[in-house]
């Protein structure tokens, strides 16, 4: 004789006792034993605002807010990488983009809370950009003598790597140009009003201003690769700058005929040792989770690849984004 079937309420009890297990063991996963979802608030320092990083700070709060809706996300403009660290060591800030020149520069200066820096994740690399009007005269860096040169804000990524770029083409930023402290959301303008002959810039590709300058106006860039190897030989800060070509369809109308011979420097995520880590390791799932959201408006975004994301160099990792890369780690 055939075994007796279950009774129907039997069967939905055992099921539904299944699902609740499978949702336990998701939320397990998900969130630590004893951890609560992270909430609050905290404050993001970008960029300057046409530039690459406020886009994608922009992108960034809306991924928290999805993935993150208890905490509150504020967004807070900077003349970039050098002032966003200063912020974020003095407290100003939870989070912050910098270059990895910089965070070497600012520890190695031995400025306050440098010894409380930590990174989430190595995000995508800037491409130094020294951009002309398509005729000018200039050929290279060394060209630059007696030019009006925008060489960015004195708190921004841009100024450190414009000074460095100017002496290795054996110019004196102060004395041999004209230095025109403006960051990517005047240089455009003032390039194409002949207010100043070059300016440089370091962003990811394409940087939405320099592209927008390319449609109106015409620009060449400006080949850089024959500093990199006099660049490098400056000090251990040098060591994180790498050849780099810019493809000719980066800036499709750019009068240049050929790819770019540059030089790169990675970006980091970077918070300190007292942000708590529930929301470091929320904040760096998000910028991985969304990395082709994000990249689908700011292309450089779709670079950021989880094999490489968690080496910080120079910063230490925080534990929080140490903890995301462990629960991935296949």
């Amino acid at each position: 004789m055939p075994p007796a079937l279950p009774h129907p309420s039997r069967r939905v009890l055992v099921a539904g006792t299944a699902a609740l297990v499978a949702l336990g063991l998701l939320l397990w996963w998900l969130l630590p034993l004893g951890a609560q979802e992270p909430s609050g608030r905290l404050t993001f320092s970008t960029g300057v605002r046409t530039g690459v990083y406020q886009r994608y700070g922009e992108l960034l709060r809306q991924a928290m807010a999805r993935d993150l809706p208890k905490v509150d996300v504020t967004l807070v403009n900077s003349e970039g990488s050098q002032q966003n660290l200063a912020r974020v060591a003095s407290g100003e800030a939870d989070f912050t983009i910098a270059t990895a020149d910089a965070v070497a520069k600012y520890e190695m200066d031995r400025k306050p809370g440098a010894d409380h820096l930590r990174g989430c994740a190595r995000l995508y690399d800037d491409y130094v950009q020294l951009v002309v009007p398509a005729d000018s005269p200039v050929q290279s860096a060394a060209d630059l003598r007696g030019k009006r040169v925008a060489i960015g804000q004195p708190g921004s990524g841009v100024r450190l790597l414009s000074e460095r770029l100017l002496s290795a083409a054996r110019l004196d930023p102060a004395q041999d140009v004209t230095p025109v402290s403006i960051g990517i959301d005047r240089m455009p303008t003032e390039l194409e009003a002949h207010r100043i002959d070059a300016f440089f810039w370091s962003g990811g590709l394409p940087t939405t201003a320099v592209k927008e300058l390319s449609e109106r106006y015409q620009i060449r860039l400006v080949p850089l690769g024959d500093l990199v190897r006099e660049l490098q030989r400056t000090g251990p800060t040098a060591a994180y700058y790498r050849a780099a070509v810019i493809q000719q369809d980066a800036y499709r109308l750019a009068r240049n005929t050929s790819a770019v011979a540059t030089l790169a420097v990675p970006n980091l995520l970077v918070t300190t040792d007292s942000t708590g880590a529930a929301i470091t390791e929320g904040m760096t799932r998000t910028v991985i989770a969304n990395r082709d959201r994000i990249g689908g408006e700011v292309h450089a975004a779709q670079l950021v690849d989880l094999r490489t994301a968690i080496f910080t160099d120079p910063l230490q990792l925080h534990e929080g984004a140490a903890r995301y890369y462990r629960s991935v780690k296949p």
